[in-house]
C-alpha cells in the first residue's frame, strides 16, 4: 500500500501492512504454486477513468507473475513484459445526450437519474459493447488456440462480453468499477435493501428520509424492469448477432465465480456482501513518485499551502460555462494559497499569478505532498479514494453519474463539503474554502478515513491475486455461490408466496362477504316472519 506523509502513524501502519502482505503472498505461492495464471481482462467502456482501473489491475497482476491480456480502447505507453494489450481501434465517441440532443457534459448535472439510465441503456452500452465484441483483433483472439485460466470482465452495461469466459471455458470474474450496486448484485443474488442502500445513480446516503426511501424504491424497481426487459434482451441480441452459437445470455449472466469490487467501507457505506464478493478499493494506488522539479519547487515554496483543482479525466475544465469559470478565477485569485489547476485547454485567459495550470498532474504525488491542503474535485470514485488514502480534505462539485453519490458520502463522513455545480456562487465557494482550510475537523476526519482504508490484513492487489487464484484452483468456486442465483425471479422475490397470501386474503374476504350476505338475508327473513 501507499506511504502517507501526513501522519507518522499511518506511514508506520502502511509499512507493517506491506510486510505482512508480502508474507501472505509468499505463503500463497508455496501453498498454491508460484506459477502465474493466464488472465484475460475485458474493460470496454471508452472512458479514461475506467481504463485507469483496468490498466492498474492488469499491470498489478502482471507484476505478481501472471500473464495478462487486456482488451480496451486505450494503450499503455510502457507495459510490463508479461502484459499484452489488444486495443480496439476507433474508440467510439459517446456524447452526453438529453432528448436526442448532444450536450456539454457540465450540463448533465441537471439530468434526472432516469435520463442517465436511459442514456446508458439505449446509447452508451450498445455503442461500446459491439466493437469490443466483434473487432477483428478480438475475433482473431477467439479464433486462436490460446487458453486462459480466468476471464475478468468489467460490469458496465456490456453483459454480452461474458461470452468470452464461456468460449475459453474459464471461470468468469466480474469487476465492479463503482462498488456494490444493482448491476452486479443481481448476478450473484447479493441483497440490496432499498431502505438503507441507495442506488448508485442517486445522491442519497444510508440515512434516507421517507421521501428518499420511496424514491430509491421506485427508481430501483424501474431500473430492474429496464434491466430485465431492455438491457439483457439488447445484449443477448448483440451476442446472437455476432456469435449465434453462444448459449442464451441468461446462462452466462449467473455463472459468476467472483466479483472484485472497487470500494471499501472507509469510503463507501457498509452493505451486505455474499461470499464471492471482495472489496479491493484502493488497489490502483501506488507509492507516489517524485514530483517533477518545477512542480516540486512550486509546492515546496507554498508557505500558505496548495489547493489542488482537478475535475478528472472525463470533464474538460475548458468547456466549463464562462460564468462558472469566472467564479473560480475570482475566488482563487484572491486566495493566499497557491493553486494547481488541471486545465485541458490550450489557452488560459487572465491566469492569476498564484495559479499553475497543466493538462496533467501526477495526482497521487501532488496529494501526498505535505503542503497540499485541499482537493477541489468532481467527486469521481478514483479521486475520492486517492484523497482519502492520502488524508487530504476535499470540496466535491459533482456533475453526473456516481459523482453525486460519492459527494454525499464525502460530506456525510466529514471528509469535506459538497456544492452543487449549478448553485455555486462566489460567496458559497469562498465560504466552503474558508471552512475547509480553517476548520481542522475535516483533516482529522479524512485522516481517520485514511487509517481505516489502510488498516487491512492484506493489500488490495494481493487480495485480488489470492481470490483469483482461489477460484481458478477450485474450478470456479461454485461452493461460494448462494442459492439465490439458481432461483427464477418469481421465487427469488417470493412472488409465489405473495400470490398465495393474496389469494387467501381474497378468498377469506369473499367468504366473509358471502357469509354476511347470507346472515343478513336470514335476519331479514326472520324479522318478516
Amino acid at each position: 500500500m501507499i506511504t502517507i506523509k501526513h501522519t507518522a502513524s499511518i506511514t508506520n501502519h502502511g509499512s507493517v501492512m506491506k510486510q505482512f502482505s508480502a508474507i501472505l503472498l509468499l505463503l500463497g505461492f508455496f501453498s498454491a504454486g508460484s506459477e502465474g495464471l493466464r488472465l484475460l481482462l475485458v474493460f470496454p467502456p471508452p472512458y479514461r477513468s475506467h481504463y485507469i482501473l483496468g490498466n492498474a489491475l492488469g499491470k498489478g497482476l502482471a507484476r505478481l507473475g501472471h500473464n495478462v491480456t487486456l482488451i480496451s480502447y486505450y494503450k499503455d505507453p510502457n507495459p510490463p513484459p508479461n502484459f499484452r494489450e489488444i486495443v480496439v481501434d476507433d474508440r467510439p465517441q459517446i456524447a452526453p445526450l438529453s432528448g436526442g440532443v448532444q450536450r456539454n457534459m457540465f450540463e448533465m448535472e441537471s439530468l434526472s437519474p432516469y435520463a442517465i439510465l436511459l442514456h446508458l441503456t439505449k446509447s452508451a452500452g450498445p455503442v461500446y459493447t459491439e466493437p469490443a465484441l466483434n473487432h477483428t483483433k478480438v475475433r482473431a483472439l477467439l479464433a486462436s488456440e490460446e487458453q486462459f485460466d480466468a476471464v475478468i470482465v468489467e460490469q458496465f452495461f456490456n453483459d454480452a462480453l461474458k461470452y468470452f469466459a464461456h468460449h475459453f471455458q474459464a471461470p468468469l470474474i466480474v469487476f465492479s468499477t463503482v462498488g456494490s450496486n444493482r448491476w452486479v448484485n443481481k448476478l450473484v443474488a447479493n441483497p440490496e435493501n432499498p431502505s438503507y442502500v441507495p442506488d448508485v445513480l442517486l445522491s442519497f446516503s444510508g440515512q434516507m428520509t421517507f421521501q428518499q426511501r420511496l424514491y430509491n424504491l421506485v427508481f430501483g424497481l424501474v431500473s430492474d424492469v429496464v434491466c430485465y426487459r431492455f438491457i439483457y434482451p439488447q445484449q443477448d441480441a448483440l451476442l446472437r448477432k455476432h456469435y449465434p452459437e453462444a448459449p442464451p445470455l441468461e446462462t452466462l449472466l449467473y455463472n459468476v465465480s467472483l466479483v472484485l469490487i472497487n470500494s471499501h467501507e472507509s469510503i463507501n457505506e457498509a452493505a451486505p456482501l455474499v461470499p464471492n464478493m471482495v472489496h479491493i478499493g484502493g488497489f490502483h494506488i501506488d507509492t507516489p513518485k517524485e514530483l517533477p522539479p518545477d512542480l516540486k519547487e512550486f509546492m515546496d515554496g507554498a508557505s500558505k499551502g496548495v489547493i489542488y483543482f482537478s475535475l478528472g479525466s472525463n470533464l474538460n475544465a475548458a468547456n466549463m460555462p464562462k460564468e462558472k469559470q469566472a467564479v473560480f478565477l475570482e475566488v482563487l485569485r484572491n486566495r493566499e494559497e497557491k493553486v494547481l489547476w488541471k486545465w485541458d485547454g490550450d489557452v488560459f485567459e487572465d491566469q492569476p499569478s498564484n495559479v499553475k495550470i497543466s493538462k496533467w498532474f501526477p495526482q497521487q504525488a501532488v496529494l501526498a505532498h505535505p503542503n497540499c491542503k485541499l482537493f477541489i474535485s468532481h467527486g469521481g470514485l478514483l479521486s475520492t479514494t486517492e484523497t482519502v488514502s492520502l488524508g487530504v480534505p476535499v470540496l466535491a462539485i459533482p456533475i453526473f453519474a456516481d459523482q453525486k453519490l460519492n459527494a454525499g458520502r464525502i460530506q456525510a463522513k466529514g471528509f469535506g463539503l459538497t456544492i452543487p455545480f449549478s448553485q455555486m456562487t462566489r460567496n458559497s465557494l469562498n465560504a466552503a474554502l474558508d471552512d475547509l482550510l480553517d476548520n481542522p475537523k475535516y483533516r482529522r476526519n479524512v485522516q481517520m478515513g485514511s487509517r481505516l482504508l489502510h488498516d487491512r490484513p492484506i493489500e488490495p492487489m494481493a487480495l485480488a491475486d489470492y481470490w483469483i487464484r482461489y477460484v481458478v484452483r477450485h474450478k470456479g468456486a461454485h461452493h461460494l455461490r448462494v442459492a439465490g442465483t439458481r432461483l427464477p425471479l418469481f421465487r427469488y422475490f417470493m412472488l409465489d408466496q405473495l400470490g398465495v397470501f393474496l389469494g387467501v386474503l381474497i378468498l377469506a374476504g369473499w367468504l366473509l362477504s358471502r357469509t354476511r350476505r347470507v346472515f343478513s338475508k336470514s335476519t331479514l327473513k326472520a324479522k318478516e316472519e
